[in-house]
């Protein structure tokens, strides 16, 4: 009886103690695995500030926000603006278009943290310690940008020239890849027609600084005075850098070869032009959905340029 129940007492002991065992060590177990993903956080932010350095500066603009471009272009689309004062947070800078801002006259384009490009004529940074982006990638490494597919004709559609003008710069070259339409150069004062029939969807003054109503110049961003038009089908098309206010408002309906307005050089412009877009899958009239023109035009058999 003796031995039985120091076997019970000894088998006792070592079931309580295979019980208590795992739930004492539980914490500990649990104390450990904190420290280590503790560690693998702080490894992972020491590795991805070691690769990225951000700089931090200023806008400088006077009285209008800043542009953010999609590209380093003051042509490129905007995407958005920063305030006269806040903060830009720049990865690194890329020679481009010169442009003479309120801070300094330069070619530098600052690439921010949300992937924008700002004109750094217009910024307060320090003087060091902003790296260059890396060099863009050739063709062979990346291929280039391609427009949306061009649709059909539908049946009704017709279209013509907005103005009777030679082309002096075509959509989205080599030397602009931004550039989302074509300029058409005539004189001051040229009557701008709709393209088709459609509704005016946009009458709008674009530009960075000053006034839409004066001639512009090749340091401002923006596309002037321009209107753009809703047409069947889901195109849109864009008139920009008129003379003056266009002479159509939002909403109004508007028939092939009708007045919308007149040659000028307003915005982003060094001389008289049309700047003329077409865009599909639209409205909104986006960089993403700019085609070629031309090549629109082609397939509605109409020769442009």
């Amino acid at each position: 009886m003796k031995v039985r129940h120091r076997g019970r007492t000894v088998l006792a002991a070592a079931v309580l103690a295979s019980l208590l065992t795992p739930a004492a060590a539980a914490p500990a177990a649990a104390a450990a695995k904190a420290t280590v993903a503790k560690a693998t956080v702080a490894k992972a932010k020491a590795k991805v500030k070691a690769k990225v350095t951000v700089v931090t500066g200023s806008a400088k603009t006077g009285s209008t926000p800043l542009n953010m471009r999609r590209s380093p272009s003051p042509s490129a689309e905007r995407v958005g603006s920063v305030a006269n004062g806040k903060t830009v947070w720049i990865l690194c800078q890329v020679a481009a278009q010169q442009v003479t801002g309120t801070v300094r006259t330069t070619n530098l384009w600052d690439h921010l943290a949300n992937g924008s490009y700002v004109s750094d004529a217009y910024v307060v940074r320090p003087s060091t310690g902003i790296p260059r982006c890396a060099p863009a990638k050739t063709p062979a490494e990346a291929p280039a940008e391609r427009a949306p597919a061009i649709p059909k004709k539908t049946k009704g559609e017709s279209w013509r020239l907005p103005i009777g003008a030679s082309m002096v710069s075509g959509f989205r070259t080599t030397a602009r890849p931004s550039h989302d339409g074509v300029d058409l150069s005539a004189a001051r004062n040229t009557p701008i027609v709709a393209a088709a029939a459609g509704t005016v969807i946009r009458v709008v003054c674009n530009v960075s600084a000053g006034s839409c109503d004066v001639d512009g110049n090749r340091t401002l961003s923006g596309c002037g005075w321009y209107a753009e038009v809703q047409h069947a089908g889901g195109v849109v098309t864009r008139y920009c850098h008129m003379i003056r206010r266009p002479a159509v408002t939002v909403g109004q309906p508007v028939k092939k070869g009708q007045l919308l307005g007149y040659v000028g050089t307003s915005g982003s412009s060094s001389g008289p032009h049309l700047h003329f877009e077409v865009h599909v899958n639209a409205a909104p009239a986006t960089h993403a959905n700019a085609v070629d023109p031309i090549a629109f035009y082609r397939s509605r058999g109409v020769t442009l340029g």
